[in-house]
């Protein structure tokens, strides 16, 4: 009877610790897919803002938790001490992402326009 239990056991352990699992929230993290150094970054998925501080080029972030978010998001961060955005207008038409782990992969370009340097590509992990 001992061994059966202990087995139950170690095989529920083992199921509960898998490293896939899938979580009860939208988790997302940020890729730094620039040439340039992020500092004070910004993220709001229509709920509130986030701080993901600063990234180096080729650098992800930690996962963050989001109430709601999107395919696409408003994202303010500073370039050598220049403010860049990408502004949404809204979000009509959109669905909110399932619950799971994203990565919202940030380029930048050579434009100096506040608003044209960004561009966004989200990413299912």
């Amino acid at each position: 009877m001992h061994k059966t239990q202990a087995l139950l056991l170690l095989l529920f352990s083992l199921f509960a610790c898998s490293t896939d699992q899938i979580p009860d929230a939208v988790e997302i993290r940020l890729l730094n897919d620039s040439p340039y150094n992020f500092e004070n970054i910004v993220v709001n998925t229509s709920t509130t803002d986030v701080d993901f501080n600063s990234l180096s080029p080729g650098e992800f972030s930690a996962y963050k938790t989001f109430e709601k978010a999107y395919r696409y998001a408003f994202i303010e961060l500073q370039i050598e001490g220049e403010t860049y955005t990408i502004q949404p207008i809204d979000y009509v038409g959109e669905s909110p992402l399932n619950t799971g782990y994203y990565t919202y992969q940030i380029n930048a370009n050579d434009s100096k326009e506040q608003y044209h340097k960004l561009q966004l590509t989200l990413i299912t992990d």
